[in-house]
């Protein structure tokens, strides 16, 4: 007969993916009693080593984009843990796997149930839920798992659908929003699923001989002429993927034994067939292949807002943001395999300037919470591809990275609602200011919210520090000091001629700019001349070529020659519009007889970007420093920027970075006029923002980050240690005082880093009385 027992919780977490996992953790560490059920043996969904998909999200378009927040404290740690090579697609390890179980084993609060498939729900009337029926596989044991609130980030929406929920499914119309993206009809059709494999390269010719079941390729326009690019023969492909005309719910076997068929026959044309390929294919063997189907989209729950692509697009702002996006509208191609080509923008070579990427690329926007809330069940909220967007939104939410903080939005938000007596529905217009502060403390970002928690009692001081980095910028040949993420054109020597308009954000700390150069070469044998533009920008990733008014401009005249320093003699004050604190953007119009160069590393928090069309910029390259010399050399990463309330580069620096030519140990701290009680200190840290995820290598340890700090109070006439720490490689770490301290200093000291010469701190918060 089994076992059948029920368990009682507060919050209920369906679906143990990235979206359901960071949901389940946050709550908890709110102090809320959670249990999360997984059907899976492992947590991480599409990431985890069944699937292998690596999470992807805003940094791979925008630098200084990574998430951060619970995804960010299982990457940096899975990155400093594991051996592997990140690689695309197919290389996800069990390191990964243990990475999320060690920190919900470690979670107080948090039970869960792996292995254990949710059956259905049982209600309290038409409006409220009161319990989910699991059963756990293997065990002979069927759940009854109760609570006050539930969260679906099953991706498939079991929960609501049980629960009665209206939902969507398929494509609109263009006439029913107006979505660029949509198509003219409406349709049924959604993005396929996926599976990958992993090849390893033997050292010697491998033979392979597919099985008669596998499908079988003759004809090289197939891949070729259709998008389907084999970028890496070690992994596999998202573009090995099938929907349409099979349902990805209630199809899912079928659609995993057709993948199987289509993936063998893949391998077989590379090993075999390809004339560009099975030469080199020659040493690699199969080691793995996927059987359980990535997917990409089924049910889209109807909530109390409905996204449409013009929200990103647009990037409006929501009075409920609680997360943000930053991939492009990504819409797969109905039936992939089956198909006539892989999904747009690789079909047409994943061009940066076609109209196609123009009015695709997005971001970074916010997201609201209304979105997580379906509008039928008042105890429900959704989190993950699940959410309430139309098809083409959820072409650019969809991406794990951007769950992953929809569903630490999603528990947060549940705990406060619980611990504040309120109904979940409610919070967006009772307690979402608690709701965005909790989550700034908690480490995440969010692009119109700053730090304005009345606890913190850094607000109230003065930041002051021993010494601070001057920008004095950067050229080709600089130094790197980024542990390894030079830009590839510094490093290769990449012809970089302007044949599209390209800007270089600077950050202004002085109350003028006398001069600002450039490094350009001009191949040609005579003179060139430049049109230079410098502008103000509302953050780094304003992308309007013309984002206001400019400050000023000239024509640069380019003599013969390779590497060569222009000046350009501003002359810009204060007076002039020129404001200290805030971002310029240096942009040099088109000629491509002219080459203005990448730094050789990359200043922290100076980007750049170039023309892509219609008057839009976006990332260069990967967004690296490109070369350029400023007079006088602006004060740009003062202590008070520890203070400003956001933790990365965004309206400005935002980080304090000590004098690369003074040695560790270095400073930075807080003065209040009165002592302070101080209870609890918080501090935030540069580093693991710049790149996506899989651009980080094996045991990855950034070198902003300090290696070796200690915090001090000055009391009593000196300074005391409170506490020390070595080995860091933590973005963001917090500190108990025990029993407190009484002081009207207080400071954290960088011993050691991890590479930087410039000790770096990003945000301080103290908390007590």
């Amino acid at each position: 007969m089994g076992s059948e027992r029920t368990e009682r919780y507060d919050i209920v977490v369906c679906g143990g993916g990235l979206a359901g996992f960071c949901a389940a953790v946050a709550a908890a560490r709110q102090g809320a009693s959670v249990c999360i059920v997984q059907e899976r043996p492992v947590f991480g969904g599409n990431s985890s080593s069944e699937i292998r998909v690596t999470p992807h999200g805003a940094a791979q378009f925008h630098a200084y984009a990574r998430e951060t927040g619970i995804i960010s404290e299982l990457l940096v740690e899975e990155r400093a843990a594991n051996h592997e090579k990140v690689r695309e697609n197919g290389w996800t390890n069990s390191v990964w796997d243990m990475t999320m179980y060690d920190m919900a084993v470690s979670t107080p609060n948090l039970t869960f149930r792996l292995n254990t498939t949710v059956t259905d729900v049982v209600m309290n009337g038409p409006r409220e839920i009161r319990a989910v029926k699991a059963r756990v596989a293997g065990a002979e044991t069927e759940l009854t798992i109760e609570g006050k609130v539930f969260i679906d980030s099953t991706g498939d929406g079991v929960v609501a659908d049980r629960a009665g929920c209206e939902w969507r499914w398929g494509t609109e119309s263009r006439d029913e929003f107006g979505e660029p993206h949509a198509p003219l009809q409406a349709s049924g059709a959604t993005m396929g699923s996926s599976i990958h494999f992993r090849a390893k390269n033997m050292g010697r010719p491998v033979p392979f001989r597919a099985p008669e079941w596998a499908v079988k390729h003759e004809d090289p326009a197939y891949f070729y002429k259709q998008g389907r690019h084999f970028y890496d023969l070690a992994s596999g492909y998202w573009w090995i993927e099938i929907g349409v005309p099979w349902n990805t719910i209630y199809d899912n076997e079928d659609i995993r034994h057709e993948l199987t068929r289509h993936t063998l026959g893949i391998w077989d044309w590379i090993k075999n067939r390809d004339p560009k390929l099975k030469e080199k294919a020659a040493p690699y063997a199969l080691d793995w292949i996927g059987q359980v189907p990535g997917k990409r989209e089924s049910r889209r729950i109807i909530g109390r807002y409905f996204m449409t692509e013009h929200d990103p697009a647009n990037r409006t702002v929501f009075p409920d943001e609680i997360a943000y996006g930053g991939w492009f509208i990504d819409l797969h191609t109905a039936g992939g395999l089956l198909a006539p080509t892989a999904e747009p923008s690789s079909a047409e070579g994943y061009s940066e300037t076609s109209e196609y990427a123009v009015k695709s690329y997005c971001g970074p926007y916010g997201i609201p919470l209304r979105i997580m809330l379906p509008k039928d069940v008042d105890n429900l909220m959704t989190a993950g591809r699940n959410v309430s967007v139309s098809h083409a939104a959820l072409g650019t939410v969809r991406v794990m990275a951007t769950t992953a903080l929809m569903g630490q939005a999603a528990g947060t938000a549940a705990a406060i609602a619980l611990r504040d007596g309120i109904a979940v529905a409610d919070v967006p217009e009772a307690r979402i200011k608690d709701v965005q502060q909790q989550l700034l403390r908690d480490g995440c970002f969010l692009p119109n919210v700053r730090n304005e928690d009345p606890a913190d009692l850094a607000r109230s001081a003065r930041a002051e520090a021993g010494s601070a980095e001057l920008v004095y910028g950067a050229g080709p040949d600089g130094r790197d000091r980024t542990g390894g993420f030079r830009p590839i054109a510094a490093l290769e020597e990449v012809p970089e001629p302007l044949t599209e308009r390209r800007g270089q954000w600077i950050a202004v700390g002085a109350d003028e700019i006398r001069a600002i150069s450039v490094c350009l070469s001009n191949g040609t044998g005579s003179d060139q001349t430049v049109e230079a533009v410098l502008q103000p920008v509302d953050h780094i990733w304003d992308y309007r070529a013309e984002a206001h008014p400019p400050l000023a401009s000239a024509t640069l005249v380019v003599p013969p020659g390779r590497k060569r320093w222009i000046e350009w003699p501003v002359g810009l004050r204060s007076d002039d519009g020129l404001v200290p604190g805030r971002y310029v953007r240096l942009d040099l119009k088109a000629n491509p007889h002219v080459e203005w160069h990448m730094a050789g590393t990359v200043l922290p928090g100076h980007v750049s970007a170039f023309e892509m069309g219609g008057g839009r910029m976006r990332r260069y390259r990967d967004g690296g420093t490109l070369s350029f010399r400023i007079e006088p050399p602006q004060p740009s990463y003062g202590a008070s920027n520890v203070l400003s309330g956001v933790a990365r580069p965004y309206d400005y620096t935002n980080v304090w970075r000590s004098d690369p030519a003074q040695p560790l140990p270095q400073w930075v701290g807080l003065q209040w006029e009165t002592p302070r009680r101080i209870e609890r200190v918080e501090l935030a840290f540069p580093g693991h923002l710049f790149r996506e995820y899989h651009g980080y290598p094996p045991f990855y340890r950034d070198p902003q980050c300090p290696e070796e700090y200690a915090i001090e109070a000055y009391a009593n006439g000196q300074w005391k240690e409170l506490v020390r720490v070595s080995g860091n490689y933590r973005q963001r770490r917090g500190h108990d005082i025990p029993g407190g301290v009484d002081a009207a200093r207080l400071r954290v000291v960088v011993y050691a880093t991890n590479g930087d010469p410039s000790a770096a701190v990003s945000e301080i918060r103290c908390y007590g009385s």
